[in-house]
């Protein structure tokens, strides 16, 4: 009798089901030892390092190659990063600065750095900010396989098989992508990272977050990866083979229903207009946004910009050139980028030299813009060059009051000053909007509208603020309850509030992504719903599928509801029943 089956919950990442056996593959983990290298052996050792960076130069292009031939050029950029890191000074200098200084050998130098720099990122608040040192490890990886550290293995006879691992890198993926592997299952990893990207664009089911699971699984192992739900089964029964051989059938029906969907307009069931717009960290997000068919960008976190380069910081061109490819990817619909939500931990004490006790509630958003504006003028004068290339909209984070607004104006106007008198062209203001992502901003909406031409409700943070709860904390995290009345309630002032001043709103945070919560927001008054680009087709269809009435009728009716569970029931239910017109629900409850 074979083993009982077992059902791991994870993280869905990259959607598909794979089916077949497991191949383990040992932690990346090296052991590294710190040697003394002499005063007069150092030049040798520097010149290690040399040839080792130009070795590990020439495996990041071969992978470029790679990923070009497989993912197209745009996917293939990614690597881009990787090769401007083995050239940037702030890396490569800091590992040549601890051999001199240390006298040490070359893998201690790398592999410390790198460890100190993969901290810096991992204490980082935003998730796809902290999924970079991904890349930092790749690069250190090939480094010491340079240097003769590690070996590099490639994986062969396992096609049609599933790879168990703690994790891999972007590398990994492209290797493995290649040698048509079925599935992925890791111990750690999020939506955002770059081989999350990598392994949807090679179509490869993943799920990640299986902690301990390479403590269960052992080759040969039968399993099933199920990557939209974030289900892994180990030893399946006949009965679950038979259910997800079905499933992959009825996925791809799904998957040639959500291409026909990427000429359809999403609307109501009865024609209202709503705009789907895409949520944007990595440049290359951008294609994917594109073949949903976004109807512009609503939201691009520019402070990957930084993070990505920290310590140095962006130049003004820098900025420019991000901000333009995404004009003219979505030409000539409109791009909101939003100014630096940078502030709170090691980033800030490192770089810009603060440290709070609270640091999301300190100098962060706008706060940290009007506190440091020559920090801030680089990004202002790059918007205003931009700005004339295309629709760009700006939006401003963390906002509490009207006089950070005006002061924010008045930056703008500095800034326009300083590139005319420079002769550079540009624009002479900026279309300003404002993160509605702290309750003092909800309750001066009327205010707010009368300085701006869009809101952005930002529920992430609005959630959190207003009910107390640190959404990372595994205390309280149950108590992170997007459809409780009090913030529904206040979704509509905000939405109110902008109508009777001409002011578009839009809601950018994860409860937009949600198909279940996206009627919810529509019947609030919310028709602009940015998300990240893999969620579009799902809340599309669910948008097409409902008259405008019916969802007006289901916000009217949770918004008299005393709890979140009401609300959620209320919702299941809605979903699951025929529309029978105006007041047919209601009768029906």
């Amino acid at each position: 009798m074979g083993a009982p089956e077992q059902t791991l919950e994870g993280l869905a990442v990259s959607p598909g089901v794979a089916i077949g056996r497991a191949v383990c593959l040992e932690s990346r983990d090296v052991e590294v030892f710190r040697l003394p290298v002499g005063v007069q052996e150092l030049p040798a050792e520097l010149e290690r390092l040399d040839a080792a960076l130009a070795a590990a130069r020439g495996d990041v292009d071969d992978m470029r190659r790679k990923a070009g031939d497989d993912l197209g050029a745009k996917l293939a950029g990614i690597f881009d990063a990787h090769r401007l890191l083995l050239e940037d000074p702030s890396f490569v200098g800091k590992i040549r600065e601890r051999i001199e200084s240390e006298k040490v050998n070359a893998e201690w130098a790398v592999h410390k750095t790198t460890e100190e720099l993969a901290t810096l990122f991992a204490q980082l608040e935003n998730e796809r900010m902290r999924e970079r040192q991904q890349d930092l490890l790749d690069v250190s990886r090939h480094l010491l396989r340079s240097l003769g550290t590690i070996s590099h293995h490639e994986l062969t006879e396992i096609e049609g098989t599933i790879i168990v691992a703690h994790d891999l890198t972007p590398s990994d993926a492209i290797r493995l992508g290649r040698q048509n592997v079925a599935g992925l299952a890791l111990e750690t990893g999020g939506r955002t990272s770059h081989t999350a990207i990598i392994a949807r664009s090679l179509h490869l089911p993943l799920v990640t977050g299986l902690a301990g699971v390479r403590e269960l699984v052992t080759d040969e192992d039968p399993m099933i990866v199920d990557g939209s739900s974030g289900r892994v089964l180990l030893h399946p029964t006949a009965d679950s083979l038979e259910s997800y051989r079905e499933l992959k059938v009825r996925l791809r029906g799904e998957e040639d229903r959500q291409t026909a969907l990427r000429t359809l307009r999403a609307e109501t069931s009865d024609g209202h207009r709503v705009q789907l717009l895409a949520n944007i960290d990595l440049p290359e997000e951008i294609d994917e946004a594109v073949l949903h068919s976004a109807d512009g960008v609503g939201l691009y976190r520019s402070e990957f910009l930084y993070i990505e380069r920290s310590p140095q910081l962006p130049d003004e061109d820098a900025h420019v050139e991000i901000y333009d490819r995404l004009l003219e990817a979505m030409h000539p619909r409109p791009v909101t980028v939003r100014t630096f939500d940078l502030g709170g931990r090691k980033l800030a004490r490192d770089v810009l030299h603060t440290q709070e006790e609270n640091p999301v509630l300190g100098l962060r958003g706008i706060r940290l813009t009007l506190a440091r504006p020559e920090f801030f003028e680089i990004q202002i004068r790059a918007l205003l060059r931009s700005a004339l290339n295309g629709h760009l909209r700006v939006m401003l984070p963390m906002i509490s009051s009207v006089e950070e607004v005006r002061q924010f104006k008045q930056l703008v106007t500095r800034a326009a000053g300083h590139l005319r008198s420079a002769g550079v062209p540009h624009k002479s203001s900026l279309d300003v909007g404002v993160m509605i992502e702290v309750p003092a901003a909800a309750l001066v909406a009327a205010e707010l509208a009368k300085e701006v031409s869009f809101f952005s409700i930002g529920t992430n943070d609005l959630i959190q603020y207003s009910l107390a709860v640190d959404r990372n904390n595994e205390h309280v995290s149950h108590l992170y309850r997007p459809l409780h009345p009090g913030i529904l309630r206040m979704v509509r002032s905000v939405v109110e509030a902008a109508r009777e001043q001409g002011v578009d709103v839009s809601l950018c945070g994860e409860a937009a992504a949600d198909p279940r919560v996206a009627p919810l927001l529509i019947g609030l008054g919310v028709h602009r719903l940015s998300v990240f680009p893999g969620a579009i087709p799902l809340v599309k269809k669910e948008i097409r599928s409902h008259p405008l009435p019916r969802l007006q009728e289901l916000a009217a009716r949770s918004l008299r509801l005393s709890t979140a569970q009401e609300i959620e029931d209320l919702i299941d239910e809605y979903l699951d029943r025929p529309f029978d017109g105006p007041g047919g629900l209601e009768a029906a409850g």
